[in-house]
């Protein structure tokens, strides 16, 4: 599958947000390839969202999210849990989307034993479940989406139609003010087919 070019993401995060549902998530471990298709994302538009990491303007975590758009931000929160983002909108316009959740279509085996113990539908359904089950970390915070070089891209996938998207408030976002907390930027797929 053709990987997608940095112009996809050189838009909204929204929009961005809503087209890669259905795109593919590849990731490189040697001679295994893992895959998912992205079935849930979140988007965080710039220094005015104050959902958005963004809000306290450029800092040392922050920097990547004002360079070129198609690269990942991946960053650590709660002590524990890595999570994954694709830069979007214009160089030095901060913005990302979060990828929340893929729905696996390629190395299960590995993607088990990565998140040994737990049952299929719960390997990949939620962002830090997806960089676990990937080995997605801070070792990828900078990686180019849209090349091979770095063990970690997306890929074009399949069509997903307006009707199988439902749309809500993002999450865990409780303490962030209105209008920010409600805006419905969670873009979530019901069907993959």
């Amino acid at each position: 599958m053709p990987l997608l070019r940095p112009s996809f993401y050189e838009r909204h995060a929204t929009k961005v947000a809503r087209d890669l549902l259905g795109m593919r998530l590849v990731r490189q471990m040697g001679e295994h390839r893992l895959a998912g298709y992205i079935s849930e994302t979140e988007a965080y538009e710039g220094e005015e969202d104050l959902a958005c990491h963004a809000r306290a303007g450029k800092t040392k975590r922050t920097m990547i999210m004002y360079g070129p758009p198609g690269r990942a931000y991946v960053y650590f929160t709660y002590g524990m849990h890595w999570m994954l983002n694709c830069v979007s909108g214009a160089e030095g316009q901060p913005a990302a989307v979060l990828i929340r959740a893929i729905t696996p279509c390629e190395g299960e085996d590995r993607i088990a034993a990565h998140r040994e113990g737990q049952p299929r539908k719960e390997w990949c359904n939620g962002p830090a479940k997806l960089c676990q089950a990937l080995k997605i970390d801070g070792s990828m915070n900078g990686a180019e989406l849209y090349s091979e070089n770095d063990g970690i891209w997306i890929e074009t996938g399949k069509v997903v139609h307006d009707e199988w998207i439902t749309t809500t408030p993002r999450i865990g976002i409780n303490s962030v003010p209105e209008p920010w907390r409600s805006i419905p930027w969670r873009y979530r797929v019901m069907q993959l087919t």
